[in-house]
C-alpha cells in the first residue's frame, strides 16, 4: 500500500461540508483507506487575495493507486463537487493536491510530488505536520525547520476546528 498525503481546501459555499464531501468521495473508493485527517484551518487566500478565506485540511490515505491514478481520482473528486477552473489561484469549491506519495519524487507533465510549493505555504504545512508528528522522509524535516521559523498568524493560518476528524469521518461512515 502507498502512503499518500493530500491537501484539501475550499472557499466557496458551505466550506466545511465541501471538505466532508471530498473525504466522502475518497473514502468511497475501495482502494483508498482514510487513515488520518488534520484539524481544520482557516487561511487567507494566496496569490489572488480578493476572495473569501479558505478552510484547509491535510489527509493521510493508504492506497494501491499509482501517483498518476491518484491525480485522476483527485481531479474526479473536484469535478464531482463542481470545481470550475476560471483562473489561477481563483475561488474554488474544492481543491485537492497531492503533497507526498510515499518517499518518492514524481515529475511528469501533469504531476510533481512533493508538491513544488508546499514548503512555502503555512496553510499546507501546519495541517500536514499535525498528522505526521514524526518526519516522513527528508521532505518533512525541511517542513519542520520552516515551521519553526514561520509565524502562522502572519501567514493568515488560524485553527478553525480542532479534531475535525470525528465530524468529517461521521459523514463518511
Amino acid at each position: 500500500m502507498n502512503d499518500v498525503y493530500l491537501s484539501i481546501g475550499t472557499n466557496m459555499g458551505d466550506r466545511f461540508e465541501n471538505l466532508q464531501h471530498a473525504v466522502t468521495f475518497l473514502k468511497g473508493k475501495e482502494e483508498i483507506e482514510v487513515v488520518h485527517i488534520s484539524s481544520v484551518y482557516e487561511t487567507a487566500a494566496v496569490g489572488y487575495t480578493d476572495q473569501a478565506h479558505f478552510l484547509n485540511i491535510a489527509v493521510h490515505i493508504k492506497t494501491s493507486y499509482s501517483s498518476s491514478e491518484m491525480l485522476k481520482i483527485c481531479q474526479w473528486v473536484e469535478s464531482e463537487l463542481g470545481r470550475v477552473r476560471e483562473f489561477r489561484w481563483g475561488p474554488r469549491i474544492i481543491d485537492l493536491d497531492i503533497l507526498l506519495y510515499n518517499h518518492e519524487n514524481v515529475e511528469t507533465e501533469s504531476l510533481i510530488v512533493p508538491h513544488p510549493r508546499m514548503y512555502e505555504r503555512a496553510f499546507v504545512l501546519v495541517p500536514l505536520i499535525e498528522i505526521t508528528p514524526a518526519p516522513v522522509g527528508q521532505q518533512l524535516q525541511r517542513a519542520h525547520d520552516i515551521m519553526q521559523r514561520m509565524n502562522c498568524e502572519e501567514e493568515g493560518v488560524t485553527l478553525w476546528r480542532a479534531s475535525a476528524e470525528p465530524k468529517i469521518m461521521q459523514s463518511v461512515n
